[in-house]
């Protein structure tokens, strides 16, 4: 009888639920049914979609789902998690997702053309899979998509025409396919790398390759020699000079003139690396754009003191408006010139600018004379993570614990980009709180990545000058001056700590407290006297959730490790932000810990894994901290 009355009891709350909240529920389960319906038709070797249970009526509580506020799937991210199998056209009922994160499996079959439904689709990341057929065109629909990444698979057939209709995407790679036709050509794809269609059997201006049975291209101009301009014929001369890019580099190389003109004519996209700026301030590569020093200087006022964002290691930071009236960020570098360089810089930024992640700095262009190196980026509106935790204005408010929460796990995919896919690898080797940018949603965007590179790439040496700020560097990279992935983690976990406490790196003011001036010792000081209350920043009035933060700080402690073997890769790093393993990495860590405890009994221990971050803080003051 009891269970009788239970079970009226449970059928009458789910008619309660029904009847309140109808439309969430039924979405809530048809999303859920898409979703397990992809588990069912994929294999998941290493368990990533054990929490995918179908009996649960909302799918927001599964690993590696996102959803908002309104529990609706807005994510999916399941990259390189060795999945195999098929998609399945119900992700179009996804109808409010935003990422659909699939890249480094392989997983084969066609793309589902019901990919199209998903209007609210920013990113679409399938690459390095093993699809076949050819690119739907239904995602020409998708006027929102501003990341494309189909390369790297096995699709055939034609770029569909619908995908010029896609004017938000900022990047588009369909590489390394058996793709066939003509790249379209109405302008569209301008602003898209040049290596985007690169592997592949396609045809048109953008690859350089006539189509058969299209008109060849456009001969060559003609050589016109220069003409020696007296006082009385400057605007002649003028116009001579303003006749072209081809007659311009005439002028300079006067000789090699038809030489360069077919060398344009094979490679359109790249011929600004040898044409000033000044000449030609309009040439692209890709979406990088060469800037004139001239366009820079206005832009900034002449790179006026009162334009200052920031001053670094690599230099300082400016505002500018553009002619258009856009806003950028101009860093101009200060290392020191040497002659032939400059291939070299160009070759470097290129590499810099193909790092395209929705959580990194886009780079936007650079211009490079005889005596500037300077980079052009979008100007972020909420400045760094730093200033927000210290240098806000007292009218606004402070970085509230959900948006921190989401920085760490932004920045963290950042820098797995970073790792990861790029080829090769950039190693940041400054990260810190005032490397994470923020755009006008407070999304994580980490900045200065690729410039410890592009600064060294004169040097000959294995290791060079330890570059980094105090408090942020890794100890093995301090005693070695050897740089590694790790030495990132390291770094990604500080800033951790930064946006948990609101405090700096490295305070000298924490000595007037008689407390330990490294925020890494002062933070296991507090843990050590169970006072973790004291560890979160003021700023937050306790308005944050005390499991969340006991988890981060576990990331935190796991990523500052002294022996670099023992830290985690920034992949591993996001899957543990997303729900997935800190449990039984934090026991691991526990266990290692006892042993260390007992080590330290042990007089005159000498163990170079267990490494105290105030060790050696004499060699840091001299090797020049940012």
């Amino acid at each position: 009888m009891i269970v009788m009355e239970r079970e009226i009891a449970a059928s009458a709350l789910v008619w309660l639920i029904l009847i309140f909240h109808p439309l969430t529920t039924i979405y809530a389960n048809l999303e859920g049914d898409a979703l397990h319906s992809l588990r069912t038709n994929l294999n998941d070797p290493n368990n990533v979609l054990q929490s995918w249970d179908p009996t649960l009526v909302n799918p927001c509580t599964w690993f590696h789902v996102t959803c908002n506020n309104d529990n609706s799937v807005i994510r999916v991210d399941l990259g390189n998690a060795a999945l195999s199998g098929l998609l399945v056209p119900q992700l179009g009922q996804l109808k409010n997702l935003q990422y659909l994160e699939l890249y480094s499996n392989n997983i084969s079959g066609i793309i589902p053309t019901e990919l199209g439904n998903l209007t609210s689709l920013v990113s679409l990341d399938l690459y390095l899979n093993n699809f076949t057929g050819t690119i739907p065109a239904t995602l020409g629909n998708l006027s929102k998509l501003r990341f494309l990444r189909l390369n790297n698979n096995s699709l055939t057939g034609n770029i569909p025409m619908s995908l010029t209709n896609v004017t938000a995407l900022q990047v588009l790679d369909l590489s390394n396919n058996k793709l066939t036709g003509g790249v379209p050509d109405n302008g569209s794809f301008s602003l898209f790398t040049p290596i985007s269609f690169a592997n592949n059997n396609l045809c048109g201006p953008v690859t350089g390759k006539p189509c058969p049975g299209s008109p060849p291209f456009s001969p060559p101009p003609p050589f016109v020699p220069p003409t020696i301009s007296s006082p009385g014929n400057s605007a002649s001369s003028t116009g001579a000079i303003a006749g072209g890019v081809a007659a311009g580099a005439a002028l300079l190389f006067a000789a090699p003139a038809i030489g360069f003109a077919w060398w344009r004519r094979r490679k359109p996209q790249e011929h600004f690396f040898d044409v000033p700026a000044e000449e030609d301030p309009e040439v692209h590569l890709g979406q990088l754009k060469r800037f004139s020093l001239r366009e820079l200087q206005v832009a900034t006022d002449s790179f006026s003191n009162k334009n200052i964002l920031g001053r670094g290691g690599f230099g300082k930071v400016y505002k500018g408006r553009l002619a258009d009236g856009s806003l950028v960020a101009v860093k101009r570098l200060k290392e020191e010139r040497t002659p032939g360089g400059e291939l070299q810089f160009q070759t470097e930024v290129e590499m810099i600018s193909m790092a395209v992640h929705r959580n990194l700095l886009r780079l936007r262009g650079f211009c490079m004379t005889p005596t500037e190196r300077l980079l052009v980026y979008p100007f972020m509106a909420n400045g760094s993570v730093a200033s927000c935790l210290r240098e806000r204005p007292p009218a606004e408010p402070p970085l509230d614990w959900p948006t921190r929460k989401r920085i760490a796990l932004g920045s963290a995919r950042g820098l797995s980009y970073l790792h990861d896919h790029c080829d090769p690898k950039i190693i940041h080797r400054d990260v810190k709180a005032a490397n994470i940018l923020l755009d006008e949603e407070f999304e994580a965007v980490v900045g200065d990545f690729g410039l410890a590179k592009l600064m060294d790439y004169k040097d000959t040496h294995v290791t060079t000058a330890v570059r980094g700020t105090i408090g942020h560097i890794a100890p093995e990279y301090l005693s070695t001056g050897k740089s590694s992935e790790k030495t990132d983690v390291f770094g990604y976990g500080i800033m951790l700590l930064e946006l948990i406490t609101g405090q700096r790196a490295f305070d000298l003011a924490r000595l007037a407290n008689d407390d330990d001036v490294m925020l890494l010792d002062w933070v296991k000081g507090l843990l050590k006297e169970k006072k973790l209350d004291q560890l979160v920043d003021p700023d937050l009035e306790g308005k944050y959730v005390e499991a969340e933060v006991e988890q981060l700080i576990q990331v935190a402690l796991l990523c500052t490790q002294g022996s670099p073997m023992d830290r985690p890769k920034m992949s591993e790093v996001v899957r543990m932000l997303e729900g997935d393993g800190l449990a039984e990495r934090w026991e691991e860590w526990q266990k290692v810990e006892v042993v260390r405890q007992e080590v330290e009994m042990i007089p005159n221990r000498n163990s170079e894994w267990l490494v105290d971050s105030t060790d050696n803080l004499h060699a840091v003051e001299l090797s020049g901290p940012r």
